[in-house]
This record gives structure tokens, C-alpha cells and sequence, in this order.
């Protein structure tokens, strides 16, 4: 049955002109079947439900790109400052292969990423994991509009000694995850909560053959697909490819033919520009630009081992399209935001590098693009409602000025008030609908707990959890 629901006279809305977001000012927001049908001023058609907009905000639902949540919230306590030094402090090389979730993990792991970002006025998710039998359910669920992105790849990496990293190929093995996220993203397109859609994910530059990057492309291609990759997230990554092909990764990219208006390069940090690399060439950038492919910009992971982009809002000049993505906990996408705002500005030395707007476009819009979707991260006639209320009179949000300022710098998820995915209400008051998060985060305790004891069996030089990652003050008893 058609049902039709209006937020009435909200003060403040951030709406869609058809070429930017704008502020527009005590007006009304409808939608009709989950599909938006008026943004702004009154409206006078038959409504069957009515929500008071006073002292509120309404803004599109959040984009995130990139997202790890089948493993990520069982790390939070013990790899927020890892140290590796012989790989220049990246986590991925000691760590992640020897803190990792079990069977029983997985779906309390999800539970918890996807209730933090819900809280946090996500709409849209990419999850980027290693599927397993219920993936999609539990994504469904959540009440997030959920794009499954099933890795595969040809090839493990290891360490004998922590300086060396070695790689385990069996192209075999990648072929067949390959076929197995083929069939997972038809599975995820007929889903019959239809807010599930599909990625093709080849995991990592590094741990893929041409072959299956192209064949993985074209696939892409074939059903209209985005495409993921994480791409120079590291120096070691980088050294490696130019080792093994006399190319930068973003340049292999380009010369197998899977760089384009498709693909999306997870991080893109360590480019041909980077000064930790002191490389000959400077042209990574362009060639991004050019073909028209996007970056997931993920920084607080990295900012955690002392990396950042140089710089987004140079990124952003040079033409390329950004989106934002969490990665790892918190999974917190406002406070994503402004750690990507003021690490830009911190690392470009200049408040000028790149302005609130920028951050919200990339949030939304710059999201959006990298999916090939028009009907998300934006509020105009015909978009889906994904829609956030923000609560103006949250002490945090006031005194009200700018609300997107407050909220990006001072109030972030506090003031989160409401949340809708396709006109379904998945937080109200600031609570879950969809996620027992109490539940599921007891469950993550216990797994991260079993985790841990297992962690001398996986590390290369068998060290305990607490020698790995010791806590951050000594215990006394």
C-alpha cells in the first residue's frame, strides 16, 4: 500500500540543486514508497504520516566505500598503534595476518560496525570481506542499503622474520573465489530486502595476477559494476610492484587496462608523489584523474601509524573523485570526516587545502559517484530516502550558525538523531531499530578474547597478544 511521509517545516535541510548540496530554510521534506517526492518549501499532497522538522536538521544519508567489518571491530584495543618498523609501520604485514575473527566472530563483528555507522548517519555501506554462509543476511538485517564486495585473490603474504614479506600464490584458489563473489553478487542483486547490491573486489594489488584483474574488470564491465581494489596502501606494496613490473601500482593498473570510471583504488596513498617514496616520476595523480577512476580515503587507520594523504584537497584539484571510506574502528563516519578534513589541512599546512563542503561532497556525492549511482547521497525528487535528522538542540550543536559546521567539527554522532534507509526508520532517537548492539558486542568480547589466545600460533616469531601489542600502561597487582 502506497504510504506517503513528511518531515514538516524543518529549520534547516541540506538539499540537492543538481550541481551541489545547499542550504535550504524552514521547509518541508516528503517521500512517498521510499522514494523522496519534495525537498523544500511546502508540501500540500495527501499525507499518511507527518514528523515535526523543528529544531532539526535533515541531510542525505552518508556514503562509506570501504569497510572491513567482518574483522575490524576485534582489533580496537590492539592495533591502534602497532609498530612494525621494517614495513614502515603499516599493520598489514604483522598484525592483521595474526589478529584475526573465527567463525562464531564474524557476525557480532558486523553487528557492531553496522550499528556505529547507522548511529552515525551511514546509509550506505561497502563491505569489503571474506564471505561466509549468512553474509548477506546479516547485512540485510542491519536495514542499511548494503553493497557486498566478496575478496578474492590469487595470493597470501607472510613474513619468516619481520623484515621480508613473501607471497603464497595459488591461482587455483583465486580462481575460485573469483567464481564464488561472481555468484555471492548475483545473490546479493536478488535479495528480497532490495537493498543489497554487488562489487567485484579483487583484494590487493599485490596478491592478484594480470589475469584475474582483467577478467575480474571485465566482469565489472559486463554487469555494470563497481570495482575495488586496494591499491598503494603501502612503500612495501609499492617497492614490490615496481620490482616486479618497473611500474608504479596505479600505472600496472593502467597498462593491464583496469584503471577507469569504474574502479576504485582503496587508499591510493603512497603514489608516485609521496615523499617517503622519493620517486622519479609524478604522474600517478593524472592518470587517476584521466580515467575518470575514484579513491576511497580512509584516514584514521592510517593516521594511526603516522600516514596521511598528500594531500585530499590536492587529490580533489588535480580532478580526481574521492569518496570516504572507515576501514577500521571506530566505525564512526562523522568523526571520518573530520579527521579527513584536519589531517588534509595539518599535512597541506593551510586551512585552505580544502573547506567543509568538500569533505560533505565527498561524504555523499563523491560516494555516490564511485557506486555509479545518481539516486543516493543526495536529497532532490526521485533520489531514494536515505535521510538523517540531526537534532539542533543537542548542546553540542549549539549555538546554531552553520549546522553542518557544528555538526562536522564539534557535535558529530551525538547529535544524530534519526536515520531512514529507503523511507525505513533503522535509528530513531538516537537508538537502534535493527541491531541488538548490547548482544553483540558481548559476543565480540568473547571472540576478540578467543582471538588473542591464538595470536602465538599465527605470529611469525610466536609472541604473545600482549608482547605484540603490549597495553598502553604496565599492570600492577
Amino acid at each position: 500500500m502506497s504510504q506517503t511521509t513528511v518531515i514538516r517545516s524543518a529549520e534547516w535541510i541540506i538539499g540537492w540543486n543538481g550541481e551541489r548540496h545547499v542550504f535550504l530554510r524552514d521547509g518541508d521534506l516528503a517521500f512517498k514508497d521510499g522514494v523522496i517526492v519534495q525537498v523544500g518549501g511546502r508540501f500540500d499532497g495527501a499525507v499518511d504520516g507527518e514528523i515535526d522538522g523543528a529544531d532539526r536538521m535533515v541531510m542525505p544519508g552518508l556514503v562509506n566505500i570501504h569497510t572491513h567489518p567482518t574483522s575490524e571491530p576485534l582489533r580496537k584495543g590492539v592495533t591502534d598503534e602497532t609498530r612494525s618498523p621494517a614495513f614502515w609501520h603499516s599493520s598489514l604485514y604483522e598484525y592483521l595476518t595474526s589478529i584475526g575473527n573465527d567463525a562464531d566472530g564474524v557476525t557480532p563483528s558486523m553487528r557492531v560496525a553496522f550499528g556505529e555507522l547507522a548511529l552515525s548517519g551511514v546509509t550506505t555501506v561497502v563491505d569489503l570481506s571474506i564471505p561466509f554462509d549468512g553474509w548477506l543476511d546479516v547485512m540485510a538485517e542491519s536495514g542499511l542499503r548494503c553493497v557486498a564486495a566478496p575478496m578474492f585473490r590469487d595470493a597470501t603474504w607472510f613474513t619468516r622474520n619481520g623484515h621480508a614479506l613473501e607471497y603464497d600464490w595459488d591461482e587455483a584458489a583465486g580462481r575460485r573465489g573469483f567464481e564464488d563473489a561472481q555468484r555471492l553478487i548475483e545473490l546479493a542483486r536478488q535479495h528480497p530486502s532490495e537493498r543489497l547490491s554487488g562489487m567485484v573486489a579483487p583484494a590487493q594489488i599485490d596478491t592478484c595476477s594480470a589475469d584475474l584483474l582483467r577478467d575480474a574488470h571485465d566482469f565489472a564491465e559486463e554487469r555494470n559494476l563497481p570495482f575495488q581494489i586496494h591499491v598503494s596502501q603501502s612503500v612495501t606494496e609499492f617497492h614490490e610492484m615496481i620490482r616486479r613490473h618497473g611500474r608504479t601500482p596505479v600505472q600496472w593498473m593502467a597498462e593491464i587496462g583496469v584503471l577507469s570510471e569504474r574502479s576504485i583504488l582503496g587508499h591510493a596513498i603512497f603514489l608516485d608523489h609521496h615523499p617517503w617514496l622519493h620517486w622519479t616520476t609524478n604522474d600517478d595523480k593524472r592518470q587517476i584523474a584521466e580515467a575518470g577512476a575514484s579513491v576511497a580515503h580512509c584516514p584514521t587507520v592510517f593516521s594511526r601509524r603516522g600516514i596521511t594523504l598528500r594531500t585530499l584537497g590536492g587529490y580533489l584539484k588535480e580532478g580526481i573523485n574521492v569518496g570516504i571510506g572507515t576501514d577500521t574502528y571506530p566505525h564512526d563516519f562523522l568523526d571520518e570526516m573530520r579527521s579527513a578534513m584536519m589531517y588534509a589541512r595539518v599535512i597541506g599546512e593551510s586551512v585552505a587545502d580544502l573547506d567543509t563542503a568538500d569533505i560533505f561532497h565527498a561524504a555523499t556525492i563523491g560516494g555516490a559517484r564511485a557506486l555509479g549511482r545518481t539516486d543516493i547521497g543526495r536529497l532532490a525528487s526521485g533520489a531514494v530516502a536515505d535521510v538523517v535528522v540531526i537534532d539542533l538542540k543537542h548542546p553540542a550543536m549549539r549555538p546554531v550558525r552553520d549546522p553542518l559546521r557544528s555538526l562536522m567539527y564539534v557535535a558529530g554522532s551525538r547529535a544524530v538523531r534519526d536515520v531512514y534507509v529507503s523511507g525505513e526508520q533503522i535509528v530513531a532517537d538516537g537508538a537502534l531499530l535493527t541491531i541488538d548492539l548490547e548482544t553483540a558486542l558481548d559476543e565480540l568480547q568473547a571472540a576478540q578474547a578467543r582471538s588473542l589466545a591464538r595470536v602465538p600460533e599465527r605470529d611469525w616469531a610466536a609472541r604473545s597478544a600482549d608482547e605484540l601489542a603490549p597495553l598502553s600502561l604496565p599492570t600492577e597487582f
